[in-house]
């Protein structure tokens, strides 16, 4: 059983170990040596053969980019009125007047504080103990209505608010991100949003954006996949969403947090084009977003902890992308020491401010330096508080904290405020979005009122034990998995299993029902499913917080269940409710099974939506957010095992050994990248997932999209083969990211049924760019009837068709053609053609 890692034993574990206060200074009062003046020092670069520009101060926290707002393309945008999620691929919002404004309030409210007031604003109470209701908590400045404030709440999680009541039990990150449909990533944001400020939550900490690198990895569940794209494009609408609803989003782990094993004490070693084109790529997007604030990750990158490394968070968090919100450390953040209560900030953070070690000014402006082996976090005040104006949680109605999760019995402070509404319907709608048909022979499915069916596994059941919560933050599994297990989950109201939804259905179809919910029990699921029309085996795979997969099999014996009823019925239909990939080899070519389905943990609705899968009345239109392989070895990486007390483990980013690549750029190749360089044939590829009905692809055509004249010459340059400048918010200029070249095609529905197709758009960079072969820059959903066609639009921009440029530190156009490849998996290519550069 996986066992989640709790908070506090998190804490407790970074302050215990000696390996993790090694690299930094060992008196408290170094701590602050970084705040004495206006400039830090700069640290090593990210990797000796790539060095990133040394940033000798943060950026100012007024700073704002240097462009200028573009009728129709760059509009200025306000978090709780974002751009319509249709012009999601055309539209880069502008947030920096509203962050003018939310700064300018802040300075005036600061501008009144005392120097204790100020410490508090940087000083989190105890984030597990009597002194705060939420996860994390800054305590207010009295009185809360005029010179003061209310302070903040922070809770999790990536999927509704953790340690709740009557809450949405919302899909995982990984199916939403498997639905490739733009529309329904936004509205879960949106109502997970709503739902943390029903509660009143100011800050969600979420969404979650670290790549899936290893298919083992503990908390894949809560972020995206895979690939950079998705992930960054999944984030984007996720943020957006949330923060329309009110609650600041939080992005977290900044960054390559891709593994649980070690990740207090281990080195993360990535080059700097692997970190610009791959892993800091959703965090961009959460910038272009307007992200309220980023979570630092607990591992180090490069030798230097993620929470005080110079060159990601001020050279590219702050600089590059221009971040203008604050950051902090998952769940020790903020500022309690160890099990607490206490904090290294506080008092003596007012005592450095008196003994002259931190100006006052300093502390009135300082730039964000969290220090994660001290378990510090020390933030700008004027940037918490912009943050808090940013989404106008200074309105009286904004409502107060209404909960308490950390003493969820205690009546006076739990007010069991119901803020589910109708959410119910979007959960239901997407796990059945979500869900995978990976195989279909014979018809199998839809079931047409089947005469008999028989269940099996006791994923297919509810819990038979204690309920949907008997294992605290979903830290273990019993029957039917709906969410993995840590931080980044939520309480179930309730939870519908198979078993309940199809026995709704059979009582309808008059269809005869059977189960066995004993996993172990083979002999007789055997035999139980002779004779029946359809044998339906359920099983999973769970992982939580704080340690990976050790392996990728099914839980509970689940190979072995599938065999044994495929061995008595000709028509077993499996399905799959996992955190991630599972080897499926054993099983997935026996001829009596007929269909198998995808499902992954979607949310408190999951018998509801397979049942609607299963039974057609949602045609499948889920795409795989990662390979499936035939074997673990064919993935680019697995888990880096080993570590010693008092030592880092060292985890290098070298994915695999593709020589034909130029200057060891094989460290591209996560997930399908690996697979189509070094021509490994996965299971089932990236992108991958059928449907009840047929699709026809035609008439591609490709066109450049003329610069508004305000961009026009950094368009030229670009278009001229020159590196882009690296200035605050470079990385995130509108030039880079309009839309520059319309990709139209067409798609017909040539099948007997209405259905959605999930076009995938895949650029093909020039050999000599050192890229993999193929990588996703675009993608669709298209709802069609039997015999409809639909014209598709898919626009590129600069940046979808760019390198970074390790020398010359900028983006630009590799040398050479670029082709573009659509279709319907990163396999299964329909259209293909060139880019008129």
């Amino acid at each position: 059983m996986a066992v989640a890692e709790d908070p506090s034993s998190v804490t407790s574990s970074v302050l215990s170990s000696a390996s993790v206060l090694k690299p930094v200074s060992s008196s408290f009062a170094s701590s602050f040596s970084a705040l004495t003046s206006n400039s830090r020092s700069p640290v090593t670069s990210l990797s000796s053969s790539s060095a990133i520009s040394k940033v000798q101060s943060a950026p100012s926290a007024s700073a704002t980019p240097s462009q200028e707002p573009i009728a129709g393309i760059f509009p200025e945008t306000d978090p709780k009125h974002p751009p319509s999620v249709q012009d999601s691929s055309t539209v880069v919002p502008d947030f920096g007047p509203a962050w003018a404004a939310a700064y300018a309030k802040a300075k005036a409210k600061v501008a009144n504080f005392t120097l204790d007031e100020l410490a508090s604003v940087a000083t989190g109470v105890q984030s597990t103990g009597s002194h705060g209701r939420c996860v994390g908590n800054i305590p207010p400045v009295q009185p809360t209505i005029g010179r003061g404030w209310p302070g903040l709440c922070l809770e999790d999680s990536p999927l509704g608010v953790r340690l709740a009541d009557f809450v949405t039990a919302f899909p995982t990150g990984i199916n939403t991100a498997a639905t490739f449909n733009r529309s329904l990533i936004r509205l879960r944001g949106l109502y997970m949003g709503l739902e943390h400020v029903g509660k009143g939550v100011n800050v969600a900490l979420g969404p979650m954006m670290n790549m899936a690198r290893v298919a083992e990895g503990g908390r894949n569940f809560e972020g995206f996949g895979e690939d950079p794209f998705l992930t960054g494009e999944a984030a984007y609408e996720t943020i957006l969403g949330m923060q329309e609803g009110g609650v600041q989003a939080c992005a977290k782990h900044f960054i390559d947090n891709d593994q649980e094993h070690d990740r207090t004490t281990s080195s993360s070693n990535v080059d700097d084009r692997t970190q610009h084109e791959i892993y800091a790529h959703p965090f961009l997007r959460s910038v272009m977003a307007g992200v309220a604030s980023v979570m630092c990750s607990y591992n180090q990158i490069n030798g230097t902890y993620a929470c005080e490394n110079n060159d990601t968070l001020n050279g590219i968090l702050k600089k590059e992308f221009g971040f203008q919100g604050f950051d902090g450390l998952d769940m020790t953040m903020p500022g309690n020491v160890g099990a607490g209560p206490g904090s290294y900030f506080g008092g003596n953070l007012t005592a450095a401010v008196q003994n002259g070690a931190v100006s006052e000014d300093r502390l009135m402006d300082m730039a964000c330096l969290d220090l994660a082996e001290f378990n510090l976090s020390i933030i700008n005040q004027t940037r918490v508080l912009a943050g808090w104006y940013l989404l106008h949680q200074d309105s009286p109605s904004y409502p107060p904290v209404n909960f308490n999760a950390n003493n969820p019995g205690d009546i006076a402070t739990n007010e069991h405020i119901d803020v589910q509404d109708d959410h119910y319907k979007l959960v239901r709608e997407i796990g059945a979005a979500s869900t995978v048909l990976l195989k279909n022979t014979n018809a199998a499915l839809p079931l047409k009122r089947p005469r008999s069916i028989f269940l099996a596994g006791s994923d297919a059941g509810p819990a038979r034990e204690a309920g949907p919560n008997a294992f605290r933050d979903q830290s273990g599994n019993d029957g039917i998995l709906a969410m993995g297990g840590g931080s980044g989950t939520a309480n179930f109201t309730y939870l519908i299993s198979p078993y309940e939804a199809l026995q709704a259905r059979a009582r309808k179809d008059r269809t005869s029902v059977s189960w066995i919910f004993d996993d172990f029990n083979v002999a007789r699921a055997g035999n139980m499913a002779i004779g029946t029309s359809a044998a339906i085996v359920f099983v999973n795979s769970d992982s939580s917080e704080g340690g990976d997969r050790s392996n990728l099999t099914a839980w509970h014996g689940g190979d072995k269940l599938i065999l044994s009823v495929a061995a008595q019925n000709n028509n077993t239909i499996v399905v799959v409710h996992s955190v991630g990939q599972l080897i499926v080899e054993p099983w997935i070519d026996h001829p009596n099974v007929t269909a198998v389905l995808w499902a992954g943990a979607p949310g408190q609705e999951a018998g509801n939506s397979i049942t609607d899968v299963l039974y057609g009345d949602w045609n499948p239109s889920g795409r795989l957010p990662y390979t499936i392989a035939k074997n673990i070895q064919d993935y680019s990486a697995q888990v880096t095992l080993g570590g010693t007390p008092g030592t880092i483990l060292q985890i290098p980013y070298t994915e695999g050994h593709y020589t034909q690549m130029p200057q060891n750029e094989s460290r591209l190749l996560i997930g399908y990248r690996g697979f189509d360089a070094h021509n490994i044939t996965p299971r089932f590829e990236f992108g991958f997932g059928l449907s009840y009905t047929r699709f026809e692809y035609s008439n591609l055509h490709i066109a450049k999209i003329s610069s508004a004249s305000a961009v026009e010459a950094q368009a030229r340059n670009w278009d001229e083969g020159n590196v882009s400048s690296t200035t605050f918010g470079s990385s995130a200029a509108p030039w880079l990211h309009q839309p520059a070249f319309r990709i139209t095609f067409d798609i017909k529905n040539i099948g007997a049924v209405a259905g959605g197709e999930i076009p995938q758009l895949y650029v093909n960079m020039p050999t000599s760019s050192g890229e993999p072969p193929s990588l996703l820059k675009g993608f669709a959903d298209v709802h069609l009837q039997p015999g409809q066609t639909k014209n598709v639009a898919i626009t590129l921009s600069r940046h979808s068709l760019s390198i970074w440029d390790v020398v010359s530190q900028g983006w630009r156009r590799p040398e050479g053609t670029i082709d573009v490849s659509v279709g319907a998996s990163s396999r299964d290519f329909r259209l293909q053609g060139t880019v008129p550069l």
